[in-house]
């Protein structure tokens, strides 16, 4: 689907991928529903769209907040006048700590942004996105959605869900006008840790893969979405870890296990 002249909402536009994204939108000639949990970043985000800043609203919720975004679409399309697609990209990662570790409420906090509000925005926006000529739903999982990340493994739980989620409704919805997308970033430069509310481990820079760019993520992205791609593995390292998991998972995993492990404490 083609995003010029596109109104597409989109998650954690306050940084990161999300605010790269909604950039790469507007300039491509879309608008954005700018949905974050802060309004300083999104104010931020609207900035930085310059001359597109028109194009852009600011939506600021908490998306486990289901009250909230059960109301989201309506009010979307009360100011933009139609929704096209949402791009669900908000979520955090876990403390870089075993699973034992972990306390419920940790756990529940993960899988509750990155899965279960991922699930509930696709519900209440779906209605609408399939009354459209074209629309689309694309979510972000990870690399770590198909590969296990030691110290992560709450955090690839959740997203592997997502990676399966999206494929499941690809099938649903491969016979209606509703384009279904499944992203797959690597290490990219962006501040999910601090974002997470978490520490910066030691030795993270040791262990982790070269960090794409945040705005060359986007446009890998973005030209995914356009050329209709139901699978968009985002950076080198994640289409070098998906080849090599498929061909060899046990030492893929063991590659990764080694390389996190200065991580773990």
């Amino acid at each position: 689907m083609k995003l010029k002249e596109k109104v597409i909402v989109i998650t954690g536009a306050g940084s990161g991928i999300g605010r790269a994204l909604s950039l790469e939108v507007l300039a491509r000639g879309g608008y954005v529903a700018g949905i974050d949990i802060n309004p300083d970043s999104l104010s931020k985000t609207r900035e930085l769209a310059e001359a597109n800043q028109e194009k852009f609203r600011s939506f600021t919720l908490d998306i486990t907040d289901k009250e909230k975004t059960t109301a989201l679409p309506l009010a979307v399309q009360e100011h933009f006048g139609k929704v096209d697609g949402l791009i669900n990209n908000a979520g955090i990662i876990q403390r870089f700590v075993k699973v034992q570790e972990l306390t419920d409420a940790e756990i529940h906090r993960v899988f509750d942004i990155n899965f279960f509000s991922t699930l509930h925005l696709i519900r209440v926006f779906l209605p609408q996105l399939l009354e459209r000529p074209e629309s689309l739903i694309a979510n972000v999982s990870s690399m770590g959605g198909f590969l296990p990340v030691p110290g992560q493994t709450i955090y690839g739980a959740s997203k592997a869900a997502v990676k399966l989620l999206t494929e499941g409704l690809y099938a649903e919805l491969k016979d209606t006008p509703v384009q279904v997308v499944s992203i797959l970033p690597g290490a990219i430069d962006t501040k999910i840790t601090e974002n997470s509310g978490l520490e910066r481990p030691k030795n993270a820079d040791a262990s982790r893969f070269k960090a794409l760019d945040a705005s060359k993520a986007a446009e890998i992205i973005v030209r995914g979405i356009e050329q209709n791609q139901l699978k968009i593995l985002v950076g080198s390292d994640a289409s070098m870890m998906d080849k090599l998991y498929r061909l060899a998972p046990k030492y893929a995993v063991d590659l990764i296990a080694k390389k996190m492990k200065s991580l773990l404490r």
